[in-house]
């Protein structure tokens, strides 16, 4: 019997210095493969490597270096071995199926990169930019003035740093593809012609006061619903209902009475195609505003049967837009009317060409916090 109780204490012990070597060498293992140095001995890296070390992050006045694991591990053990078990899947890219094992494979899955690990910061608060940068320890004294601004407000809310603070480390990634892929599409199926009397503008359309004229300065915004009335050969004859200013020259037509959501600006050979239906004072403005019909010509293509392709568009560029330096800001930050300084003034932070930018602002105004949701 004592025997057996010997034998059974040696089997503990042997079982306990084997659990701790076992426990040893798992952190060991944690604790080397989250070295920046394992992290960059991949070829596949080698791009984001060299990204990193031309950042802030890597070389900086205080020569306080932050590694690949201070950004990119949330702190604690639970979430460090939670981080590493979804890291099998890049073992897998790398050994199995390679996905970014070439310059020109990274770049085009750059975006798609980027933003699984903004989405992965933001589910954790940015728990490991704040294992760093607290709230609490920031002197807003020693900031700009804009920068204790911004920061005074996110502490107040304990905001995601991953917001505000993309392209640090890394270069921030063209996310315009998925979104101009997506116009394309539209593109083509605006190429069919419907038999639809009532469709939208995906883009700007020359207006023209005959079929087959040449165009003039008259257009029609995107987004635009309008009516047909005739169709002869590639051409379309429509009808475009919505309000202009009683004073003035009585060329733009936007949407709305008192909003600046534009859907068409005519020029003097449509003027005489112009109706006007009803004549009624704005109550925010005490300016007097006509309701008018315009009966114009365009091309058939173009044109498509249903606004909501061109909203998920427009909300795709949105995201894509804004996401790369910040949140998303909802619709309903501004009115219609502000939203025109609004988006203005954010103009130098993205590249948009003219009719994406009308399309989105178009999509910001009609979605602002004064027009009512569409029923």
């Amino acid at each position: 019997m004592s025997w057996m109780r010997k034998n059974a204490l040696w089997w503990a012990f042997g079982g306990a210095v084997a659990m701790a070597f076992a426990i040893w060498g798992t952190w060991q293992g944690v604790h080397y493969t989250s070295s920046t140095e394992f992290c960059l001995s991949c070829h596949s890296m080698r791009t984001v490597g060299e990204e990193y070390q031309t950042s802030i992050h890597f070389r900086n006045a205080s020569g306080v270096r932050a590694e690949c694991k201070d950004c990119h591990i949330p702190p604690g053990i639970v979430p460090t071995l939670l981080r590493k078990t979804e890291a099998l899947n890049d073992l897998y890219h790398t050994f199995i199926s390679p996905s970014i094992d070439t310059p020109e494979k990274f770049t085009a899955k750059r975006a798609e990169l980027a933003q699984r690990e903004w989405a992965r910061m933001s589910a954790n608060n940015s728990a490991a930019c704040k294992s760093c940068h607290s709230y609490e320890a920031m002197d807003h004294g020693k900031q700009s003035t804009n920068a204790a601004a911004q920061m005074t407000a996110a502490a107040a809310k304990d905001s995601n740093c991953i917001d505000c603070h993309k392209g640090i480390a890394h270069h921030k990634p063209d996310m315009s593809s998925g979104f101009r892929d997506r116009f394309k599409q539209l593109q083509r199926q605006g190429e069919t012609p419907s038999e639809a009397t009532t469709l939208f503008s995906l883009g700007e359309k020359a207006l023209t006061a005959t079929a087959g004229s040449p165009a003039g300065k008259a257009l029609l915004f995107p987004a635009t619903e309008v009516r047909v009335l005739k169709k002869e050969g590639s051409n379309v004859q429509l009808e475009v209902t919505g309000w202009r200013e009683s004073k003035g020259r009585g060329r733009v037509i936007t949407q709305f009475m008192g909003k600046r959501v534009f859907s068409a600006v005519l020029d003097d050979s449509l003027m005489a195609n112009v109706k006007i239906l009803q004549t009624q004072v704005d109550p925010d403005s005490h300016q007097q505003w006509q309701q008018v019909s315009v009966t114009a010509w365009t091309s058939v293509q173009g044109l498509i049967t249903s606004i909501a392709p061109v909203w998920e568009y427009s909300e795709q560029m949105l995201q894509s837009t804004c996401s790369a330096c910040h949140s998303t800001p909802p619709t309903i930050r501004y009115t219609a009317n502000g939203w025109i300084a609004g988006l203005k003034a954010m103009s130098t932070y993205y590249r948009l060409n003219p009719v994406e930018e009308r399309t989105l602002l178009k999509y910001l105004q009609t979605h602002a916090s004064d027009v009512p949701a569409p029923q």
